[in-house]
């Protein structure tokens, strides 16, 4: 059976990001499905100095390997200023130093949202240009504007019905390719 990690940029325990990361992993049959919840990774800032110092966490190593096991990876990444969070940078920063292409030939489905109109695309742009320097392929990309208008965190499902279509077009592609 294929396998694909689900994870949200985040590490905020109401992040809007990890339920659509749900959301989209809940549609999806017939995949062995892991899905993590960043606040129970907490990683320190990354420096040269720490990573001389202390190496790398064993739970940093199971990422990685958990990454290079999977068929793909779906990825809903946070905004801060128009940009990813430091978070989900350091995150990278780490993973990266463990294995440069530590996304090699992965296909990514690549998501954001945040309650503003632009739907975390200021995040989602850098990312999309960012994760191919691992080895990613990212082909699929959505991004759902105005969370809070577009999604019902109580039923747990897109409520418009042109982004869930959009939603669910993006997945099926990205499904399709593994």
């Amino acid at each position: 059976m294929k396998k694909i990690i689900a994870f949200a940029g985040s590490n905020s325990s109401t992040s809007i990001n990890y339920e659509l990361v749900k959301y989209t992993v809940s549609l999806i049959d017939d995949f062995d499905i892991q899905l993590l919840n960043m606040t129970n990774m907490p990683f320190p800032l990354f420096s040269e100095d720490d990573e001389k110092a202390n190496g790398y966490k064993n739970s940093l190593i199971e990422l990685k390997d958990d990454i290079l096991e999977a068929d793909g990876v779906i990825i809903s990444v946070n905004e801060h200023n128009s940009n990813p969070s430091a978070y989900f940078k350091n995150l990278i920063d780490w993973l990266s130093r463990v294995d440069r292409k530590f996304l090699a030939d992965k296909y990514v489905f690549l998501m954001g949202t945040s309650a503003g109109k632009r739907g975390a695309i200021g995040s989602i742009t850098v990312t999309e240009n960012m994760l191919p320097r691992f080895g990613a392929k990212v082909e699929n990309v959505f991004s759902l504007p105005s969370f809070n208008e577009n999604f019902s965190i109580k039923k747990g499902i897109i409520t418009n019905d042109e982004l869930k279509a959009k939603h669910k077009e993006q997945l099926g592609s990205f499904l399709n390719k593994l």
